[in-house]
């Protein structure tokens, strides 16, 4: 897109220049609406371009066809010796228009020793973080991030238009943490951040000026965002409109054009035959609409477009060596057409079809799931293998009113089987080869467990473009809706809690010593905790869980789960083992008596984990956090599970109990009500 202004209209404020559908002003009729309207500041000099937004003004150096770049601040944590929080600030930015979202040409970046960084939206239920730890100075001087070495990077959702960043600490950098004494982090993207010769992190506002100075920000913009070129009537002559993944459109010109495809009158015609540079013609060039023909001179064959590429031929010998190629070639196209055309019609499409179904088979893992039931995997065998056919009659077509839910791995469907059966149809989002692990392994793990309070696994389809699971289907929703949605229409008395916790504690226990093989969640958490229409628990999503083989006591692994639910000691060592599960369950438990999230607000700005709550309670203390609406539960009952859960978040995960150990507690709790 050429960088046009509107007529009569600022084309420019400072350096940046402002191209249409992109105007500068208010109620000036200079862009396409108001989403698109800018703030030229001409008291600063030079001036500065600002993206208005009923928050805050956003900084703008840059506007291409698709892309603004902005900067935004940079968060950071500060501590004293003794583990004082002496200083922080954490970054928020709220892209207010439906048209602007956050790029994934942008990366969430931590810098320090001993911080951990999450970048979150609760309105969104959108967390994010890594971990950057460090045994001396961090040297960034060369402006690269080193995993592992007192920085981590993590991508960000695709469709992300607001954040928060929170900067937190295992140790509060005492005692070996002492060396630095701030953590930063920040969202920028990975190509332009530099730190201008800041030689390590000892210097709290020297980095974060620096930093804040140099990130530049990648924003994406669209048109109308909640309509497609179906409905588009922006593009000009000679432009064509394509659909932007996640929703909106934009405009772009025609192949062989150039302009402004917002602007009237379009794009125009470009001559290629005047720019031999970038259009390279060395023989005769004629100019045509969208595009240009370049022939050899008169008396010469070849490529004019490649020098030296015509060469004089003898036209008597040209003459007779076309004729004969043509007639060869008539006559062996013509035979050959005859016989393709009869055999084409038969086997073309059935190939294509089948090609296609292995193409999709192939890389939805079926080799894995094979190489799984070759292995010992007999109840893999007894899974139904569905067509893609009978799976999108099932869903209407995957029609979007039956979505009921969105999980890590993909999208959940209500559908009906021909037999009347209602299921829940999960289509993956994954379709890289390399991510197909988690969605076998979700397969192999739910195959092998036959119990009544965890999710059953009906069939799977492999032959479309995304794989996708069936499963039984769960009408209530999921535990965390039950606890924390105030519009959650079902009872949340402290019996049905109970019995929950107590179906949730069997099944683990389940999983961990009852079965084949021991499996470990590596997930809990109370939206994967599905509830149906009598109450009872399913545990659900696998697709991050693990089996171990023989005398294994742990798991070996790069830190999964989500923020909140995380064991520490699995967090500190990467290794995770069945008190890990327990730990997860020991939060979920606190939820349940409380009434509060994970992570819970307790004032402006600050924030507390469920496990430090529980760990400081004592009795009378148990019973003044309590959830009012489960306060028709016995005192005795209730102190009995906050004592539990207490037992389950202990820091040293081997004084912790088995999940066997928490069944039967549990169960002897419930069998007291009176």
């Amino acid at each position: 897109m050429r960088n046009i202004s509107k007529p009569n209209c600022p084309s420019k404020c400072g350096d940046v220049t402002v191209p249409y559908p992109f105007g500068i002003g208010n109620d000036t009729g200079c862009s396409i609406d108001d989403t698109f309207n800018l703030i030229c500041d001409t008291l600063e000099q030079p001036p500065k371009l600002f993206l208005y937004s009923s928050t805050s003004n956003i900084e703008i150096y840059n506007i291409s066809d698709s892309e603004l770049r902005i900067n935004t601040g940079v968060s950071y944590k500060c501590y004293a010796n003794n583990g004082t929080v002496i200083d922080e600030y954490n970054d928020w930015t709220n892209l207010a228009y439906e048209g602007f979202t956050f790029s994934e040409k942008n990366m969430f970046t931590a810098f320090g020793c001993d911080d951990i960084a999450f970048i979150d939206w609760v309105g969104d239920n959108y967390f994010s973080g890594c971990s950057a730890n460090c045994n001396g100075p961090v040297n960034v001087s060369d402006g690269r991030c080193s995993a592992g070495k007192g920085c981590c990077q993590t991508p960000i959702r695709k469709g992300l238009k607001y954040y928060h960043v929170t900067l937190d600490s295992l140790g509060n950098h005492r005692d070996i943490w002492s060396i630095n004494d701030c953590g930063y982090a920040f969202l920028g993207d990975v190509g332009s951040f530099k730190f201008l010769g800041a030689s390590d992190l000892s210097s709290t506002s020297g980095l974060a000026k620096r930093v804040e100075a140099s990130v530049q920000v990648v924003i994406d913009w669209v048109i109308r965002r909640d309509q497609s070129c179906t409905q588009a009537t922006e593009c000009k002559d000679n432009s064509q409109c394509y659909d932007v993944d996640g929703g909106g459109y934009r405009c772009k010109c025609n192949k062989g054009y150039e302009g402004n495809p917002y602007l009237d009158p379009g794009c125009q015609n470009i001559n290629e035959c005047e720019d031999s540079g970038t259009y390279p013609c060395y023989g005769i060039c004629y100019d045509t609409l969208g595009s240009y023909i370049c022939t050899c001179p008169p008396g010469s064959v070849g490529d004019a477009k490649t020098q030296n590429g015509c060469q004089v031929v003898d036209r008597q010998a040209k003459f007779s060596k076309i004729f004969w190629t043509i007639l060869a070639l008539g006559v062996f196209l013509g035979t050959g057409i005859l016989v393709l055309a009869i055999w084409m019609s038969k086997v073309v499409k059935r190939r294509k079809d089948k090609k296609q179904r292995e193409k999709f088979f192939k890389r939805n893992g079926g080799l894995l799931l094979q190489q799984q039931t070759s292995n010992g995997g007999d109840a893999i065998e007894k899974t139904r293998m569905f067509s893609a056919r009978e799976l999108a009659k099932a869903t209407d077509q995957y029609n979007s009113n039956r979505i009921v839910g969105r999980g890590g791995q993909g999208t959940i469907y209500k559908g009906m089987l021909p037999n009347g059966n209602i299921v829940a149809v999960k289509k993956s989002v994954l379709v890289d080869e390399t991510q197909v692990e988690s969605f076998i392994n979700e397969v192999f793990l739910l195959s092998q467990i036959s119990h009544k309070n965890v999710v059953k696994l009906i069939g799977c389809c492999l032959e479309t473009e995304v794989p996708v699971l069936v499963y039984e289907f769960v009408s209530n929703g999921d535990l965390f809706q039950f606890i924390h949605d105030e519009n959650y229409e079902f009872p949340t008395l402290w019996s049905i809690r109970v019995t929950i916790a107590t179906e949730v504690a069997g099944a683990l226990a389940y999983m961990h010593s009852a079965t084949s093989i021991p499996i470990y969640h590596r997930d809990i958490k109370s939206s994967n905790i599905l509830l149906d229409e009598k109450f009872r628990a399913k545990l659900s999503d696998f697709g991050i869980s693990k089996s171990v083989m023989g005398d294994q006591t742990h798991l070996s692994t790069l830190v999964k789960g989500t923020y909140g639910y995380l064991d520490p000691e699995y967090f500190q060592s990467n290794q995770f083992t069945e008190k890990s599960d327990v730990y997860s369950f020991g939060i979920v438990l606190v939820e349940l008596l409380t009434g509060k999230k994970p992570i819970y607000s307790i004032g402006p700005g600050e924030s507390r984990s469920l496990a430090t709550l529980i760990l400081s309670m004592e009795d009378g203390f148990i019973l003044e956090n309590i959830d009012d609406r489960v306060s028709d539960g016995p005192k005795e009952q209730l102190i009995a599970v906050a004592k539990v859960a207490k037992r389950c978040l202990n820091l040293n995960g081997k004084l912790r109990p088995t999940m066997k150990e928490v069944a039967i507690d549990l169960e002897g709790i419930r069998s007291s009500s009176p």
